[in-house]
């Protein structure tokens, strides 16, 4: 089985926990949703067919112990799950970034020992409330983590009452807050979950600030 893969690059992880760690990223094709954020566009279309051999042997090429498989919507692809199977036994620390909205595979399908990174989509990303996959985050756990973009206050307190709310989110998983580019100044951010003593992680895409005006490869 193959995949539509956009780019595989080494970088320095922008996002997430483990953000400032040297990485492999590897970018799949393709994606159902539209985010009014988003910053890979680029990887709706085209790429190249790759099977999952082909796939880990180009990673093991960048001596990567780390790895992010990323999109698009990477569960979109069938062959997703085998290629994050296959970077696990290879010995990698490897982890998945998905929208965890409805209309890919499920959450329940990566296998053990990949740590989820989902973007739970706030009302400024256009996409709706009920295309998210709220029974699927019961999957997650401590190792996993759910990560807010948002576009202005509105997003902000939608989020903020999610996470102090305790009904849809797992309370063991850790909480990122991130501003939408161009959207929300980085510092009104701060001092909203400052203001709050929200208990999530504020967090900014390190790679735009190391590369900025860059869109691709970083």
């Amino acid at each position: 089985m193959s995949l539509q893969v956009n780019e595989i690059y080494y970088s320095i992880l922008g996002e997430s926990r483990a953000v400032g760690t040297p990485c492999a990223i590897v970018r799949l094709t393709g994606c159902h949703r539209r985010c009014s954020y988003c910053d890979s566009a680029y990887a709706f279309e085209g790429g190249t067919s790759m099977t999952v051999p082909e796939v880990c042997a180009r990673v093991a090429g960048l001596d990567a112990a780390c790895v992010l498989v990323t999109g698009g919507e990477p569960l979109r692809q069938a062959a997703c799950p085998d290629l994050l199977g296959a970077l696990l036994a290879d010995g990698r620390d490897v982890m998945l970034e998905t929208s965890g909205t409805l209309g890919a595979l499920p959450l329940a399908s990566v296998p053990a020992g990949v740590r989820r990174i989902v973007d739970v989509k706030t009302p400024g990303s256009g996409i709706g409330a009920d295309q998210v996959d709220w029974p699927g985050f019961a999957e997650l756990g401590r190792r996993d983590e759910l990560k807010f973009v948002c576009c202005d206050r509105d997003d902000y307190v939608w989020a903020r009452d999610l996470v102090r709310g305790g009904e849809r989110l797992p309370d063991e998983v850790p909480v990122s807050f991130s501003p939408a580019e161009g959207r929300l100044e980085p510092a009104t951010l701060a001092e909203w979950i400052i203001e709050d003593r929200l208990a999530v992680q504020f967090q900014m895409q390190l790679h735009k600030v190391l590369w900025p005006g860059r869109k691709q490869g970083i």
